[in-house]
């Protein structure tokens, strides 16, 4: 299923979830760029486990390796994060974006700390988002295409499903060779799994009444 939209509206502009559009957008651009060359910035800034270091644990989750990768994490992003950041204020969501990715590269580390491969997206601190909005807001709708149709579907449902392919996807990886290629499921994990938690942390309690948020949930 591919989200289109959510049908709860955000009452204040998401400056920061444009901002970080923007910034990974730009960073892709600079990667296409590099041409032949694009190798070596994915294995000087993305985050190899086996030569783990705090520089790449941050630029990482700038870095995509391709349209479909980059294209996905916005998509997610644009769709969850303005209505995050509405409860949470434009810095603490700024704050809870970068600790979920780093939480979800930890993970993705520490579940297969000998892999050689570096670790690259948003797809971790875009987690984290889809962790918040599922405890925020879980009776919404998610508008999304599925059986060659938009249907709505109830943001439980999605992003419940969602993780648990995500968990099932990443035990299963646990079987396979810790260098050979694939999805980094755990990053997936960990990030959801820090933004369900984070969330409680992160949210301004004065945004969580209804006559603040005009009664929609």
């Amino acid at each position: 299923m591919i989200p289109l939209y959510d049908v709860i509206p955000s009452r204040t502009t998401p400056i920061v979830t444009v901002g970080l559009v923007v910034v990974n957008v730009l960073m892709f651009l600079f990667e296409l760029s590099q041409g032949d060359s694009v190798d070596r910035v994915f294995m000087s800034y993305g985050l190899i486990p086996a030569e783990f270091s705090l520089a790449t644990l941050a630029t990482s989750m700038f870095l995509h390796g391709g349209f479909v990768h980059v294209g996905g994490n916005m998509l997610f992003l644009w769709i969850f994060g303005g209505t995050v950041e509405d409860r949470m204020g434009h810095l603490r969501f700024l704050v809870f974006y970068l600790l979920c990715g780093t939480a979800a590269a930890l993970a993705q580390t520490l579940m297969r700390p000998d892999s050689l491969l570096p670790i690259m997206g948003a797809s971790g601190a875009v987690g984290g988002v889809m962790g918040a909005y599922f405890v925020l807001y879980p009776n919404s709708q998610i508008v999304t295409f599925a059986l060659f149709k938009c249907i709505e579907v109830p943001a439980l449902l999605f992003l419940g499903l969602w993780f648990v392919l995500q968990f099932l996807s990443g035990v299963g990886s646990l079987a396979e060779n810790a260098s050979a290629g694939g999805i980094p499921f755990w990053v997936h994990v960990g990030g959801f799994g820090a933004g369900v938690v984070g969330v409680f942390l992160f949210r301004r309690p004065e945004r969580q009444r209804v006559e603040w948020w005009d009664g929609l949930r």
